[in-house]
């Protein structure tokens, strides 16, 4: 079976969803991790945790984009 009968036409529909997807992965790692190192340092009163889970929430949803639309 060849690639082209295995994979249906999807007339650039991939492409406008990993458009739309990717900043969104991205902006919600963000603000999630974000969120949870601002209430961890409110919580402890140490000013870390803030930066970490943006950088965090950044490289995981770095990582779910690759798995989802990268190979």
């Amino acid at each position: 079976m060849s690639e082209q009968e295995r994979r249906p036409e999807t007339d650039g529909r991939d492409f406008a969803d990993a458009m739309w997807s990717v900043p969104s992965y991205l902006l919600a790692g963000m603000a999630v991790y974000g969120g949870i190192g601002w209430l961890l340092d409110r919580w402890l009163d140490w000013s870390a945790f803030f930066p970490i889970g943006i950088v965090l929430g950044l490289v995981l949803a770095g990582y779910a984009v690759y798995r989802r639309h990268g190979r």
